[in-house]
């Protein structure tokens, strides 16, 4: 067991680190849960706008055809109990909706297009 004193925005802390063997990483790795509904194709052309962290989708703030302009509002996910607004990267139309209302969806997830 090592110590070590670490800091973090200007606070001191100290932490305590054991080597362990390869097999016992393995045996305690976290196993990664399946996802809950396959990845979504992206619509052909557009700008892809897609989820920037793990979390819920509580709102759609628009619909398939509807004009967008860059910084609009499109969706609100919710990670961490927090709400963060998803917007437009650039002006067109939603071409394609991956995703609705209590949605879960994962870093990387393909939310909408905008052509």
């Amino acid at each position: 067991m090592k110590n070590y004193r670490v800091k973090v925005n200007g606070i001191d802390y100290e932490v305590s680190i054991e080597l362990i063997s390869e097999s016992e990483a393995n045996a305690a790795a976290p196993v990664a849960a399946p996802s809950a509904a396959p990845a979504a194709a992206a619509p052909a052309g557009g700008e892809k706008v897609n989820a920037p962290m793990p979390g819920t989708i509580l709102d759609v703030k628009v619909a398939e055809g509807q004009a967008v302009k860059a910084g609009d509002v499109i969706m609100i996910l919710e990670a961490m109990k927090m709400e963060n607004e998803i917007l437009a990267p650039c002006d067109g139309k939603v071409s394609g909706l991956a995703v609705s209302k209590g949605s879960t969806v994962e870093t990387g997830t393909l939310l909408c297009a905008i052509a």
